[in-house]
């Protein structure tokens, strides 16, 4: 566990605040109590996650500014659950210095068109993409050069598959391009990959990078369904995935943690996604590393310095408890019953007020000492197994 440090000899209540109550702001609220120090959240419910344990909660929509005032008046830093916020607004409060990460390195990561941007500034691998404005200009030469199926990804706010429309044909693509806006959307080539992996690290203040073994993601209708640490790739994949990581943070003086997606295949390694803040490939490290994601946030926006990151174990699993239709055979309390009772079970349960399909409503991770990666497979698989018996995906059709 993280040693416990007590920075509350600020001039303000709370050395930390964030924006957004959801499951990441509660984790992050966790490793900040784990070191003793004070936590003040802006969300807008009593009920979401993080307002469950944090030391205060400002009940106001992350989005509302008034709310966002209130938060720095009474927090010495503030940091952000998601990327999903208003900078312009955000930059009109005055001095970035409140911000961890600050704006000005955040700004061109909040959408999809500014990260692609910023990727091919940096002429770092990504998939082929143009905004749907461009799209719609193509000749017919250069039109043929895209072949079906494509994708398409919402502008913002595209998470859990959400926002994400395969287009297999050219009377599909002509519909589409016809209901939806051109700012809206971008048009991305598809991708062929063998595996999904992704790569969470911090920077602090002192520029110096720390980053946590690479994982393997598995998806069940582009859900992030389960993680294993680590994931079995070369040392030349490792090595170019970590330049990736350094380019991006370096580039942009960025500071707190910061995962990256990508695709791994015939082309490569590309850059899927870019997500400025913790990441769900990253839970595994709360029960797995010496230092969790979380932790290195806190530590990085509290002023402390972040401890170095070992593995505590040879790997880890980590499964995703998304929910379930209203008919499931199971009730909620039973389940969690049931999956405590399987050996090494460490469950986190985010306390929603509602089970809805698909919504991530918990996560379990379990450590893996096997010595080599087939073995630490032939376990997680087993593993997964017995949690899928007691809490299946919900898009299995047969659950």
């Amino acid at each position: 566990m993280p040693t416990s440090v007590n920075i509350n000899n600020s001039s303000k209540p709370y050395p930390i605040g964030i924006i957004g109550g959801g499951q990441l702001a509660l984790m992050l609220v966790e490793a900040a109590k784990e070191r003793d120090i004070k936590v003040c959240i802006q969300t807008k419910s009593s009920d979401d996650p993080a307002a469950l344990k944090a030391d205060k909660v400002i009940h106001a929509d992350p989005l509302q500014i008034k709310g966002n005032k209130t938060l720095i008046k009474n927090c010495e830093k503030v940091i952000f659950e998601n990327e999903w916020v208003k900078i312009e607004k955000l930059k009109q409060l005055g001095s970035e210095v409140f911000f961890i990460p600050n704006l000005d390195s955040l700004d061109p990561l909040v959408d999809r068109i500014s990260q692609k941007r910023f990727i091919d500034k940096l002429n770092l691998p990504s998939p082929s993409w143009l905004s749907i404005g461009d799209f719609k200009n193509l000749s017919v030469e250069d039109l043929k050069a895209w072949k079906f199926p494509i994708m398409a990804k919402s502008f913002k706010g595209g998470y859990d598959g959400k926002g994400n429309k395969k287009i297999s044909c050219k009377e599909e693509l002509e519909d589409f391009l016809n209901l939806n806006k051109s700012e809206e959307w971008i048009i991305e080539e598809w991708v062929d990959y063998e595996k999904e992996i992704a790569l969470i690290g911090s920077r602090d203040n002192e520029g110096v990078i720390r980053v946590f073994p690479i994982v393997e993601t598995f998806q069940s209708n582009n859900v992030c369904h389960w993680v294993l640490s680590p994931a079995k790739t070369s040392y030349e994949i490792d090595l170019f995935a970590y330049n990736i990581f350094s380019s991006i943070v370096n580039e942009l003086n960025y500071v707190g943690v910061l995962g990256i997606e990508f695709f791994f295949g015939k082309s490569g390694l590309l850059i899927n996604e870019i997500a400025p803040r913790t990441h769900n490939s990253g839970h595994f490290s709360i029960e797995a590393c010496n230092s969790s994601q979380f932790d290195q946030q806190i530590c990085i926006s509290s002023g402390i310095k972040p401890p170095d990151i070992d593995m505590n174990s040879k790997g880890a699993l980590m499964i995703n408890l998304l929910g379930l239709r209203k008919n499931h055979s199971l009730k909620i309390e039973e389940r969690i019953d049931r999956l405590s009772n399987i050996n090494g079970a460490n469950i986190h349960w985010y306390g929603k007020s509602k089970e809805t399909f698909g919504r991530k409503m918990g996560h379990i991770t379990f450590l893996l000492n096997e010595n080599n990666h087939e073995k630490r497979c032939e376990k997680a698989n087993s593993l997964k197994k017995r949690v899928n018996h007691v809490w299946p995906s919900p898009y299995d059709s047969k659950k």
